[in-house]
């Protein structure tokens, strides 16, 4: 069995977000997924196996298993269109827990179709301003996270998240957002996941199928650009299209091999 590392939403190695890609010749049981996603430590790993139209795929942190990856996803139609396995102009489809989803190129770029996730406003959760370090301006929840927006890109990047608190609150995760400084974005992001084992997420794709709708409602826009201000960090392009989200990055293979065990 291959198994790759790739740095999604990055066009550079060792920026974006790493993912470990298992090509699986056959089934394996769920609890060897699990341990190999935790052998590789990263924040996610995907797993494919060939399908009749397609593939299988499942992503694992290295604690749980998930139900939506972006940079999993991406990682792994890169990793197909890398090896030969799908021709450089096919459509690749994935069998997911979340759904199809479809993964098709864009010159440089690879481009995912995802199911939006837009939030509802809420009111803020007990704790949450002192969970972040900064007080939110909007705090609503989407299917999975909550998403909190900030005044300012300065604030974003200087957060210093209390991970236990964080740990406490009853979603996925936690996105903090804001408008962008540079004129280069439209909006900046930082994503906290402990209760699936990933402290921050460097670049997360399906926080951005929460992100595009909630900016393109405030910018009247369909079109957005973000980057995902990590310590790694990522740019993401966000196209919205009704009840999906269109998202295009980037990616390179960094490692792989075969397992041997």
């Amino acid at each position: 069995m291959k198994i790759f590392h790739v740095d999604a939403f990055t066009p550079e190695p060792f920026g974006g977000n790493p993912a470990g890609v298992c090509i699986l010749s056959h089934p394996k049981v769920d609890a060897w997924m699990q341990r190999v996603a935790a052998e590789m430590n990263l924040s996610e790993t995907a797993f494919l196996i060939r399908a009749a139209d397609g593939y299988s795929l499942r992503w694992f942190t290295p604690m749980v298993e998930v139900d939506l990856c972006g940079h999993g996803t991406l990682a792994s139609a890169h990793i197909l269109w890398q090896e030969g396995l799908a021709a450089r102009d096919e459509k690749i489809t994935f069998h997911t827990r979340s759904g199809v989803l479809t993964c098709t190129q864009d010159g440089e770029w690879v481009g995912l179709d995802f199911p939006a996730t837009p939030d509802v406003e809420v009111a803020p959760p007990e704790g949450i301003a002192e969970a972040l370090g900064a007080v939110p301006l909007y705090v609503g929840v989407s299917r999975s996270d909550y998403i909190i927006e900030v005044d300012s890109e300065e604030t974003v990047r200087g957060l210093t998240p209390d991970y236990d608190k964080i740990l406490g609150l009853p979603v996925r995760g936690v996105i903090v957002t804001s408008r962008a400084t540079s004129d280069e974005f439209d909006f900046v992001s930082r994503f906290f996941a402990p209760a699936v084992g990933v402290n921050e997420d460097p670049v997360t794709g399906s926080a951005h199928c929460c992100l595009g709708p909630f900016w393109g409602r405030r910018l009247g826009r369909e079109s957005l650009i973000a980057r995902q201000v990590s310590r790694r960090g990522g740019v993401v392009k966000v196209r919205l299209a009704g009840d999906r989200v269109h998202l295009f990055g980037q990616a390179v293979t960094v490692m792989k091999g075969e397992m041997v065990v």
